[in-house]
């Protein structure tokens, strides 16, 4: 099955929201069984958005999969990119 990195930036001054949301957001990712790895960009000691490794059939599941994140609803992501992904290495 193929593999998406999906790639998330938080609005700035949005850190309140991202702490607020994180248990909903934990608990959506762990209801995936497609996610392979999952945790925050950071950026001088701060997170600043979401880098996540998910297997899917196809781009448009990951990409309306991703768009049901807690997250994204709360409105913390300024942008989302969901691009397929190939391991080489690891």
């Amino acid at each position: 099955m193929p593999l998406f990195a999906v790639i998330c930036r938080d609005h700035a001054g949005k850190l309140q929201t991202r702490l607020d949301t994180r248990e909903s957001h934990l608990a959506f990712l762990g209801a995936q069984p497609g996610v392979k790895l999952a945790g925050p960009l950071i950026e001088n000691g701060q997170p600043c958005g979401s880098l996540l490794l998910v297997e899917g059939e196809s781009l448009t599941e990951v990409k309306e999969w991703a768009a049901q994140d807690p997250y994204k609803a709360a409105g913390l992501f300024a942008s989302v990119e969901v691009i397929e992904w190939k391991k080489v290495i690891g």
